[in-house]
């Protein structure tokens, strides 16, 4: 009985420790995770838009915004996301994507995409982002799906803009 009890404590304490290992990287990943994997963005300075996503392998990546982790969930098929998180607009911490209330459209263009995505902790705050900004306050699934119709767009003007930027760099050369 005695080695049960100490081996059900040796169990829950590891579950713990886990447990405050995760919570400890979700809460400074930008410190494990300073750069968007796909473009390179300081996530720092993106912290409105950044998100998280933690794979069923234990796989924890970091991008900038939603047009970047849908670039990920795409390319990694075969990988099931066990959590994705967002910042929150207005406060920067990190929060369930898919309890999130999510804004899109509006006069506010988005990070990596035309199309503003933005997440918000309170509908209250989303509702007053739209006073501002228009839009329309979406589901995490209508989010991700616009973001997916969003992606071709968007690729293409970055393509675009880093092609302007290497004719500029070159011409500065001569």
């Amino acid at each position: 009985m005695k080695k049960t009890l100490i081996l059900n404590l040796v169990v829950a304490l590891c579950f713990v420790m886990a447990g405050l290992a995760w919570a400890g990287e979700a809460k400074d990943d930008v410190a494990l995770h300073k750069s968007c994997k796909y473009c390179g963005m300081d996530r720092g300075a993106y912290a409105f838009s950044r998100m998280l996503i933690e794979y069923d392998d234990g796989t924890l990546i970091g991008f900038c915004s939603m047009r970047c982790a849908i670039v990920d969930l795409a390319n990694n098929i075969d990988k099931a996301p066990r959590l994705i998180q967002v910042g929150d607009f207005n406060g920067r911490q990190l929060i369930d994507a898919e309890q999130a209330f999510w804004v899109v459209g509006g006069s506010k263009p988005g990070v990596m995409s035309r199309r503003g995505k933005w997440a918000f902790a309170k509908k209250e705050e989303a509702e007053g982002f739209l006073k501002t900004n228009q839009g329309k306050i979406v589901s995490f699934e209508e989010a991700m799906k616009m973001a997916h119709e969003d992606l071709y767009e968007d690729t293409r003007a970055i393509r675009e803009r880093r092609k302007m930027k290497r004719l500029k760099m070159m011409e500065q050369k001569k």
